[in-house]
């Protein structure tokens, strides 16, 4: 009789924590039911694509699959809510499974389809359990979360002025650290030595500007969005080394990879790179290569806040830091700063400055960046925003 009693209390041991892991029904039974789309008018870089799933129960969750002009994004969400549609909303897996043929065809729009739904089903399941997404991701290690300013988007003339006075301007919004990317202008493959050393000296000549601008003190980033070879690149880095720069970004292209990290281990500052790359595979050849020292998944194009969270175990790992790329809509960057919120080794989040002088209203409650560039992220439930459709509205893409 005792061992029998002594059964049966291990056996209630056992079978309470399973128990108490179930979700309630209600919580379990929740399907996806429905999906809206925005498309936000911005400015010559593209637009913003924001996307809300509905559920049976009533709950939505919003998501962003913003990708330029790319209008085949709208396309590919729908075949991937048709797969989706009916299931329930801890599917996550699952659907990163279906959608890989899906991206193999159709590359980076279809990763890009695939993280707006899926940013949805961790803002709906954070509302399911009234708990913050960053709680289930393993928790919060950072209550706030530094962002740079991209002011590569907003500035015109893209010329050493037009750049200084947009640094300027983040500064005086709050940013200590800004990127630009003075090379754009540069044609890719160019051969003539003297075309090169104009756009190279150019583009030096507009870092110098901000540098000079934002004083000795704060971050300068860069960012050469793979115009260069390796020979210029290496060249590159040491030119900029007067600069100090915070990091020197994507210098060659990804292929090969030899050439990334050449650079990598000569350049004086670090580098960073990684945010066209998907997935957690597509990341560890870069990892492994030694390509770069800090990481920059991209919340949109590496597949959504569970695959970023991978990569940043990845990157742990293999000791490097992660600063996930990311011009994206408040929504896009409410959702990377979830994730960033519990990775040990998150380093700084991307904040595209400047484009329009509404952006932060787009979100309710709107966004908000105190000094030093930091978002503070709330103990609401889910991302802790929700669309203003007001807003959206009155910007809506023809």
């Amino acid at each position: 009789m005792a061992s029998m009693h002594r059964r049966r209390v291990l056996q209630s041991l056992v079978a309470a924590p399973l128990a108490a892991a179930a979700p309630p029904p209600e919580i379990a039974a929740l399907k996806v039911t429905g999906l809206e789309m925005f498309r936000v008018k911005v400015n010559r870089r593209g637009d913003w694509l924001l996307v809300r799933l509905q559920t049976s129960a009533g709950l939505t969750g919003i998501g962003d699959a913003s990708h330029g002009r790319d209008e085949t994004t709208e396309g590919l969400l729908r075949r991937l809510f048709d797969k989706l549609k009916g299931r329930g909303i801890f599917d996550i897996e699952w659907l990163r499974r279906e959608a890989q043929p899906l991206i193999r065809e159709r590359g980076a729009s279809a990763a890009v389809a695939l993280s707006g739904l899926e940013q949805c089903l961790w803002d709906i399941r954070g509302k399911a359990f009234g708990v913050p997404v960053y709680e289930l991701f393993g928790g919060r290690l950072h209550a706030r979360i530094r962002n740079y300013a991209n002011i590569n988007r907003s500035t015109d003339p893209r010329t050493p002025e037009g750049f200084a006075q947009m640094a300027a301007r983040a500064v005086a919004a709050g940013f200590d650290a800004v990127k630009l990317a003075p090379f754009d202008e540069m044609p890719r493959n160019l051969t003539n030595a003297a075309k090169i050393e104009e756009f190279t000296q150019r583009g030096i000549d507009c870092a110098k500007a901000v540098r000079q601008a934002i004083g000795p003190q704060l971050d300068l980033l860069i960012d050469a969005h793979s115009h260069f070879d390796r020979a210029h690149g290496l060249e590159l880095a040491r030119r900029f080394e007067p600069l100090n720069l915070f990091w020197l970004e994507e210098v060659t292209p990804a292929r090969p990879l030899d050439d990334l990290a050449a650079i990598n281990r000569a350049a004086k500052m670090p580098t960073a790179g990684g945010e066209s790359i998907y997935g957690v595979q597509g990341f560890y050849p870069y990892v492994a290569a030694g390509a770069v020292d800090i990481i920059m998944p991209d919340i949109k194009a590496c597949g959504g806040l569970l695959e970023m969270k991978k990569i940043a175990a990845l990157g742990e790992g293999a000791g490097l830091l992660v600063a996930p790329h990311g011009p994206a809509s408040p929504v896009g960057n409410i959702a990377a700063a979830h994730v960033c919120a519990g990775m040990p080794n998150f380093h700084i989040l991307e904040f595209s400055y400047g484009e329009v002088p509404w952006r932060a209203g787009l979100i309710d409650p709107p966004e908000a960046i105190a000094k030093g560039g930091f978002i503070e992220l709330s103990g609401r439930p889910g991302f802790g925003v929700e669309l203003n459709l007001r807003l959206i509205r009155e910007h809506q893409a023809a």
